[in-house]
């Protein structure tokens, strides 16, 4: 219970604030918009909520994420989105249970309610790159065989999907900067969905929210990256040599 307290009290002001717009957004979106699709505001809300707890490195976050993948892998189904479908359910959901594991395994000074944020080398991001690639061209056919709608989207989806999930995994704080640019893509797919029916326009809200967390995510991370290796520091200098 004091960690449950002790966490609300860690929640600024400025982050109340973003969910607070987050949550009235979507929910002002849904009801302009006459949509009926209980599943999809329920999966929006969790999907913002998680991601203030991901700006804070705190692994509820990822409950979180594999809960709003399942939710909206369900929403995509039914907008013939099966890239969308297959990618959270099949890569974001499973992406983040890894995640669980990994943040769990490395929390910062044994604090489990934030992660120790890690600095990968330049390779390993040339190797998500391949390894992301890798992943699209094959989605690409299996996409185009059961006639996804905006074929060329969902496959960028993927791949920016790929990309900032294995960041995640690697506690890096560029992660949210992929994420970002995944939002940017989920935009369009939305609004191209949006033409047909009007009711989808909710998600693209959603997904606006999404990016302003993200950013937020981002420079979050950044401060908290720098604040974690200060405090490393002394740690190190105490250490005596081998």
């Amino acid at each position: 219970m004091n960690r449950i307290k002790a966490f609300f009290k860690s929640i600024t002001p400025f982050e109340y604030a973003l969910w607070g717009c987050s949550v009235f957004a979507i929910l002002l979106s849904f009801f302009l918009c006459g949509a009926k699709a209980p599943l999809s505001l329920v999966g929006s809300i969790l999907g913002v909520t998680s991601l203030i707890f991901v700006a804070k490195g705190n692994v509820i976050g990822q409950f979180l994420l594999v809960v709003f993948a399942v939710f909206y892998g369900i929403v995509s189904f039914f907008n013939a989105y099966y890239g969308e479908m297959i990618t959270y359910l099949g890569m974001s959901a499973p992406a983040a249970i890894v995640a669980i594991v990994t943040w769990l395994r490395h929390p910062f000074q044994g604090k489990k309610t934030e992660v120790k944020i890690n600095r990968i080398p330049a390779w390993e991001y040339g190797l998500n790159v391949l390894l992301s690639g890798a992943v699209t061209v094959a989605f690409f056919f299996i996409l185009r065989a059961l006639d996804t709608a905006n074929l060329i989207w969902s496959t960028v989806s993927v791949f920016t999907s790929f990309f900032a999930s294995y960041l995640s995994i690697r506690r890096s704080p560029f992660y949210a900067l992929a994420y970002g640019v995944n939002d940017v893509v989920l935009i369009v797919l939305w609004s191209l969905a949006s033409v047909n029916d009007l009711s989808n326009v909710c998600m693209v809200v959603c997904f606006a929210a999404f990016l302003l967390n993200d950013l937020y995510g981002f420079i979050s991370w950044s401060r908290r990256k720098k604040r974690q290796e200060q405090a490393s520091i002394p740690e190190q200098e105490e250490t005596p040599s081998p």
